[in-house]
């Protein structure tokens, strides 16, 4: 499955004029987002020009306008097909909680997260700027993409402080919204972290540990 991964099977792909696109025309879009997903790891997104992404995918500017109304819309749609990886992450949130397995999984969580920042940093990095720049359309995407982590998170602390596990002056999302900002941050910096010589693993197993004090209120 390519990036676009379910968002390309639910519905069918239209340009600027509502055209469905057909293999050919699928094929230049991908070249055009591959470009302005590459050309965004080495310059910010205000300087970033339609001229230039559409000489590094080998087309002209027009076939660019064909596609996408801007260079913002191109962009967002990139950040739309990363935010398509994000259930994988929710399942594992999901999933219970209890037994010996849970340290396992609060590590796939976290290093599921890192991996996700590590194969779309320039998209998620100009994601987040925008959205907290006020752009309503990235804010939107990000959202999308964190609110089912949210209530992943929330759930389970819920489910534990029906258990008496967690203490009730908790608030889950509060908590959940915590978490959450505390492994996108991680993802984000990981590899400044790990050049102070904080080994990947042992950052990996620390954070994991932390996620799980704070869903279960156990060691």
């Amino acid at each position: 499955m390519s990036r676009s991964g379910s968002r390309a099977a639910a519905q069918p792909q239209v340009d600027q004029n509502g055209r469905v696109l057909g293999p050919k025309a699928l094929q230049t879009r991908e070249r055009l987002l591959r470009a302005t997903e590459d050309l965004l790891s080495k310059r910010s997104l205000r300087e970033l020009r339609v001229v230039d992404i559409a000489r590094e995918a080998g087309t002209s500017p027009a076939t660019f306008y064909q596609y996408f109304k801007d260079v913002e819309d191109a962009v967002l749609l990139l950040a739309e097909q990363a935010d398509d990886e994000m259930p994988a992450l929710v399942e594992q949130l999901e999933a219970a909680w209890s037994g010996e397995d849970r340290l396992e999984r609060a590590r796939g969580v976290v290093d599921g997260f890192i991996r996700h920042w590590d194969s779309h940093r320039a998209i998620l990095r100009v994601r987040n700027l925008a959205a907290e720049e006020g752009d309503r359309r990235f804010r939107r995407t990000r959202r999308k993409a964190l609110g089912p982590v949210l209530g992943g998170l929330a759930g389970q602390i819920e489910s534990f402080q029906r258990q008496g596990k967690v203490g009730p002056e908790i608030h889950p999302y509060a908590a959940a919204a915590a978490l959450a900002a505390f492994l996108e941050r991680l993802a984000s910096y990981h590899s400044e972290l790990e050049g102070l010589g904080i080994a990947r693993d042992d950052l990996v197993d620390t954070c994991a540990r932390i996620l799980i004090q704070t869903v279960t209120g156990e060691a």
